[in-house]
């Protein structure tokens, strides 16, 4: 097994700006695991508010030894691996975890969603993201959504309603909102979730700060929309403490370290009744094409790396009434 990893600059189409945040780039590391002729592609993308950066990805695959990884690969102990080596840095753990899936797959001749169980004709639409912006881009940017099934809106600023007025005039189809922790009243915000389903905005997420589950379960309980924990729950074992306090939780592979613990906490929410949105970062074909993978098991899907950003180095995976199509290419399908 021999590992080796490039490191690429993320160029995002417009500035990306939430609630506490606003960038124009992400860092990203693709990743390479090469086994016995084969090829596994793997993909690390380090926002900047998750504190990951190439520094620090670089020094933790620099402390892997790649003979832990023996096909047919036990992910339960290679994630058990990656976590005693240094807790957190889970996106250059997905990095891995992803390149192994591809690997899996390209050795047994399999797709990855057909080793993760997955049903291409149950995938769910996905949405395309709009940023805090002037009222100019965001009107530009309705417009490169022409076509798209669903838009997800960020909110958390003192212009929301103003913001989701404006995109109403543009277009009707439904809306997915994320406030990414930035509401602070709650019947504030209750008043306006009430307003929100007037608008056709389909759920929420991370409405109140992470920090503050009392404010969330309190919103959920009286909510007429599905309320999503996004920051507050990131790897297996945050699932159980999201019941009662959210309807549902957002999975990205950038948090859960990959596509074996999302499918996890996948099968987690299901038996204890929670929603599913899967997620993204700024990523490229390869983190979304995992994440796809996973996708038809989900209730909602908002992977839309690859149109956010100009220099995708792989092709744009296949995609068709707002849905993106699984091959059945052996590993994750990715076309360079």
């Amino acid at each position: 097994m021999k590992l080796t990893f490039t490191r690429l600059e993320l160029q995002l189409k417009h500035r990306f700006t939430i609630a506490r945040f606003s960038r124009t780039s992400t860092p990203v590391i693709l990743l390479q695991l090469e086994h016995e002729g084969f090829t596994g592609y793997g993909e690390a993308s380090m926002v900047p508010y998750m504190g990951e950066s190439f520094a620090s990805a670089t020094a933790f695959l620099n402390r892997v030894d790649v003979s832990q990884f023996q096909y047919p690969f036990n992910y339960t102990a290679i994630t058990a691996y990656l976590d005693n080596l240094e807790p957190g840095n889970p996106a250059i753990k997905a990095a891995i975890d992803i390149a192994l899936h591809d690997l899996d797959g390209k050795i047994s001749q399999q797709s990855c969603w057909q080793l993760l169980g997955s049903q291409p004709d149950h995938m769910p639409v996905t949405s395309l993201t709009i940023g805090m912006d002037t009222p100019e881009v965001i009107a530009q940017k309705v417009q490169e959504a022409i076509g798209m099934k669903v838009i997800k809106v960020k909110l958390g600023s003192q212009n929301d309603q103003q913001l989701i007025k404006m995109i109403r005039q543009l277009t009707k189809v439904p809306l997915y909102v994320d406030a990414n922790q930035g509401w602070i009243d709650r019947q504030q915000s209750l008043d306006f979730i009430y307003w929100l389903q007037e608008q056709n905005v389909q759920l929420i997420e991370q409405p109140m700060l992470k920090t503050d589950p009392d404010s969330n379960a309190w919103l959920t309980e009286r909510s007429p929309i599905p309320i999503i924990g996004d920051e507050a729950v990131q790897r297996l074992a945050d699932v159980e403490r999201a019941q009662g306090i959210y309807h549902g939780i957002n999975i990205k592979l950038m948090k859960s370290a990959g596509m074996h613990e999302a499918k996890l906490m996948i099968d987690q929410c299901r038996k204890m009744g929670l929603k599913i949105l899967i997620g993204c970062m700024s990523e490229t074909s390869c983190a979304t094409l995992a994440a796809a993978a996973l996708a038809p098991q989900c209730d909602w899907a908002d992977l839309d790396g690859p149109f956010l950003i100009s220099n995708n180095p792989f092709q744009t995976p296949g995609f068709e009434n707002g849905k993106w199509i699984l091959n059945r290419m052996p590993g994750l399908g990715l076309s360079i």
